[in-house]
């Protein structure tokens, strides 16, 4: 499906139309061929890469994440690692992540080679743990700049701030009246950075439809 539908006329549009927000979620399950073959994909580990180049090359600051499984029936270490290195590779925005459980009717619910329990269990917290350190990574881009912020909802564990996505989709919070910004596209201003979230203050007065740069004084590089 991977090679089938992520061409670069998808990567084009998302780059030149303003609607379409560059954030692309591409699940790669295993960054390892024989597992891939055994879930019956049709990518392998170097195309999913070549898809990575391309998004990047073709848009730089596009937001990159997938989901991923530990402990297929069969996995061996050396196989878990080449997921683990895949992700070294592209150092994702986020993962969601999840340890192999049958389903039934399912060729792999009936295989012998199943992962024991303890294996899946340490291997989804080397996961998880290395996803994390990459967001953290990632998020550090956003510091200082000024981000358009759709504002959906309020911050129920903070009222006096309101939730937001940026156009990569990564929640920001930050205070303000959810009555009058639910909705509203607002300039946020990043001044804090975590693993799975942003933290900013409203930029009064800032230009809101665009995407921006910013080198001290906020300024609209697309509009």
């Amino acid at each position: 499906m991977l090679y089938r539908y992520m061409s670069p006329r998808v990567i084009d549009a998302v780059a030149e139309v303003p609607a379409l927000c560059p954030m692309f979620h591409i699940p790669f399950q295993s960054g390892d061929d024989g597992i891939l073959r055994d879930m019956g994909r049709g990518h392998t580990a170097a195309r999913y890469r070549e898809i990575v180049h391309n998004i990047r090359t073709r848009l730089p600051d596009a937001a990159i994440t997938a989901d991923a499984i530990v402990g297929f029936p069969g996995e061996t270490e050396e196989q878990f690692e080449n997921t683990l290195q895949l992700m070294r590779d592209v150092r994702f925005d986020q993962i969601n992540t999840a340890a192999y459980s049958p389903r039934p009717h399912t060729p792999a619910a009936v295989w012998g080679d199943q992962v024991e329990e303890g294996v899946k269990k340490e291997r989804l917290r080397r996961i998880n743990e290395l996803a994390a350190e990459h967001a953290l990574e990632r998020r550090q881009r956003y510091l200082g700049r000024v981000e358009e912020v759709l504002v959906e909802k309020r911050n129920e564990r903070h009222p006096a701030q309101v939730k937001g996505r940026n156009p990569q989709g990564c929640p920001v919070f930050f205070e303000g009246d959810i009555d009058e910004l639910k909705g509203q596209l607002v300039p946020v201003r990043i001044v804090e950075a975590r693993p799975y979230s942003l933290v900013g203050e409203r930029a009064e007065g800032r230009f809101a439809g665009g995407r921006y740069a910013d080198d001290g004084e906020s300024v609209v590089v697309e509009a």
